[in-house]
């Protein structure tokens, strides 16, 4: 009997010399989405979430088009395919649940020219693959979903759907039962495989954990290299600049292009929000900050991380062609305007409202190629999220068990 209660007095001290079990860097959809599967997983596990913002959502997570995606670009059996065909179902489920506004629209992705034909066939046979419901449409049929599109042929993908993903991030907050330090911008990691980590805020503060999860989107690269970690990419931001549109009446729901199956971007759409308001865009363009999301800010270390990197280099010289029309489509409203009418033939320049631009975290490997899947790896006493840009929005309910799995893992065997 004394030997149990002293047993139990030295879990309880180990306990104390910690602040929590799970230690999370950042504070956007997949670190709160992570949180929300542990506490569910472990109930009575102690969370820590850091986020250096004064709320959460404030980057990737809140500067999008809000859109649930259904999963018919991604490779069959790739993570993005599984996890945003299971988010979607599951997004739309939790948002009914706690009277989070949302819709299911569907959406139609558009071919405009005879060459993009072969492209849209193969796209809906992807879509098939990853158990979608996809319906092949002709010009005629293309009209009666969306009377002011333009196109030779269409998919219709029923599973799509539109959300407020920051409300989304706000309740998994509230309700993950974690502790949430928001103004906490980590500047130290101390990993010690034998006990846990240490991590210094640019505050001062110290917390201490077992396990260390890295959600940091924008600088998820960055917190891996602090905490002795080198992760094998390099995050390259991408500013995706938005317009409203002034007539939202001319769209009935979204309305996508077809896609260049070399790139993770969808190329500019349209999309009808929560609030009835139609964005238009997003471009993909190479900012000058991790949170550069005007062409005025520049933060030369950041941009001095990515013009180090040789897959920058790389991948400049490999796309140049696409990167010059985008970069165009950016200084230019004609030419993103041009973009948008091959869709949508009424719309004019000033149809257009600029409207606030997001950056998208996309990894990018040392030879310049671009991650295509999410990348999630684990080493001892830490958990990095390393590539989670969109569709990690709608897929944030499995991706958060998946880190949160392993996290419960290292917890465990730290313990023994």
């Amino acid at each position: 009997m004394g030997a149990g209660r002293g047993a139990s007095r030295e879990v309880a001290r180990v306990r104390r010399a910690y602040d929590c079990d799970v230690l999370v860097i950042g504070g956007g959809i997949v670190g709160l989405s992570t949180a929300y599967a542990i506490s569910r997983a472990a109930p009575g596990t102690r969370i820590t979430v850091l986020e250096k913002e004064s709320g959460p959502a404030r980057h990737q997570t809140g500067r999008n088009s809000g859109v649930i995606h259904s999963g018919i670009y991604y490779r069959p059996g790739s993570l993005k395919a599984r996890y945003a065909v299971r988010g979607a179902a599951e997004m739309v489920k939790f948002c009914a649940e706690y009277d989070i506004a949302h819709a299911v629209t569907g959406k139609l992705i558009v071919a405009t020219a005879r060459e993009e034909l072969p492209r849209l066939h193969a796209l809906a046979q992807r879509g098939r693959e990853n158990g979608l419901t996809v319906r092949e449409l002709g010009a005629a049929q293309t009209a009666e979903y969306e009377p002011k599109a333009d196109g030779l042929a269409a998919l219709h993908v029923g599973a799509t759907g539109v959300c407020d993903f920051a409300a989304v991030a706000r309740h998994l907050a509230e309700a993950s039962g974690a502790e949430i330090r928001y103004g906490a911008r980590v500047v130290r990691v101390d990993r010690r495989p034998d006990r846990g980590v240490a991590v210094r805020t640019a505050r001062g503060d110290v917390v201490r954990g077992r396990v260390l999860v890295n959600c940091a989107g924008l600088h998820c690269d960055e917190i891996a290299r602090l905490t002795g970690d080198e992760p094998g990419v390099r995050i390259v931001p991408f500013r995706g600049e938005y317009y409203e549109l002034a007539r939202p009446d001319l769209v009935r729901g979204l309305v996508y292009p077809v896609p260049d199956p070399a790139f993770p971007f969808l190329g500019v759409h349209l999309t009808r929000g929560v609030d009835g308001g139609v964005h238009v865009g997003p471009n993909a363009v190479p900012a000058l900050a991790r949170e550069g999301y005007d062409r005025r800010t520049v933060r030369p270390r950041e941009l001095a991380s990515t013009l180090t990197w040789p897959g920058s280099w790389q991948l400049a010289r490999r796309h140049w062609r696409y990167g010059a029309g985008e970069l165009h489509r950016s200084l230019s409203k004609p030419a993103f305007t041009r973009a948008v009418r091959r869709l949508l033939p009424a719309v004019t320049e000033e149809d257009l409202v600029p409207a606030a631009a997001g950056v998208r975290a996309q990894a990018v490997l040392r030879d310049g190629t671009l991650v295509d899947d999410f990348l999630i790896r684990q080493t001892p006493r830490a958990v990095h999220v390393l590539n989670a840009p969109s569709p990690a929005a709608t897929a944030c309910l499995p991706i958060g068990r998946e880190v949160a799995r392993r996290a419960l893992a290292a917890l465990a065997e730290g313990a023994r």
